[in-house]
């Protein structure tokens, strides 16, 4: 073999074991970015206390409008939950957007985004470990709204059973998909477009079934609710609290839309991270 050959083979083992290296998944890596963000939000009460705050007001404000309208309706008697367990699952949907967003909105906002970049932390370890903090996040905002409503309303979410835990997630993955878009956006266009991540989901909320059926909607507008995952959760709860019927078609429709939703965001933010750094925005973050 000659010296070019053996020089070639080397340069493309070299290549590949740094093609291994760039792909690996590091769990470590990871986890530190999950710890960071967690001592971010361990260290700051008012970022505790918002998370709260906001599932916490929504279950006071729903609640006594239920107990007003169940005590003047004969409607809201039969499904008396349905607008507790609307607001608090609409909430995981809103917050798991907000865990992602804003958590990568720090990063910006600190300028730590090209630190971070610089290290041997890799781009989708970046949106595990913010899809992680959006779960922990969620849950700290839910948790306490939801035993707060069984607690004046004598009414608990956790009666939907088993479903809760397929609704939970189907509505928190959706959330996850559009933080990622909206943080892509933000890392192409600048903070300048941050306010897309206050706005996106409630654009959205119309069109959701949250708190009425997707039948009441006008036929021409029916598919494209029906194409959001969040529509067939809140059309399944409805079913067990009304129908007293479970329906995993439902279910299994949300669970399958979100795959290709999860696959879209994540692609759509590591296309723009791509197009940011081939453009050289990464270190020149601004409006």
């Amino acid at each position: 073999m000659s010296e070019r050959d053996t020089s070639a083979m080397s340069e493309r083992d070299t290549s590949i074991i740094r093609a291994d290296a760039y792909f690996a998944f590091s769990p470590l890596r990871v986890g530190a970015m999950v710890m960071r963000y967690w001592y971010l939000l361990r260290g700051s009460w008012p970022r505790i206390l918002e998370l709260a705050y906001w599932p916490t007001m929504q279950v006071i404000l729903w609640g006594f409008l239920t107990t007003y309208l169940a005590q003047n309706s004969t409607l809201f008697v039969q499904a008396f939950g349905v607008l507790l367990s609307a607001v608090l699952l609409w909430d995981v949907l809103f917050r798991g957007q907000l865990g992602v967003s804003i958590s990568f909105l720090e990063e910006m906002w600190s300028r730590n985004l090209g630190h971070l970049l610089v290290s041997p932390l890799r781009p989708y370890e970046l949106l595990i470990s913010l899809m992680t903090i959006s779960l922990i996040k969620t849950l700290i905002g839910i948790v306490p709204a939801s035993l707060l409503a069984y607690a004046l309303f004598d009414y608990s979410i956790y009666t939907l059973g088993l479903p809760l835990i397929g609704f939970f997630f189907n509505l928190i993955v959706m959330g996850w998909a559009l933080g990622l878009v909206m943080s892509g956006l933000v890392l192409r266009y600048g903070l300048g477009a941050e306010s897309l991540a206050w706005v996106a989901v409630f654009a959205l909320a119309p069109l959701s079934a949250i708190y009425y059926p997707v039948a009441v909607l006008p036929e021409w507008l029916q598919p494209f609710t029906l194409a959001l995952p969040a529509s067939h959760v809140f059309e399944g709860m409805r079913a067990i609290l009304i129908d007293g019927v479970y329906r995993p078609d439902l279910m299994w429709a949300a669970a399958g839309l979100n795959v290709l939703y999860l696959i879209a965001g994540s692609a759509a933010f590591l296309a723009f991270f791509r197009r940011a750094r081939t453009l050289g925005l990464i270190l020149n973050l601004g409006e």
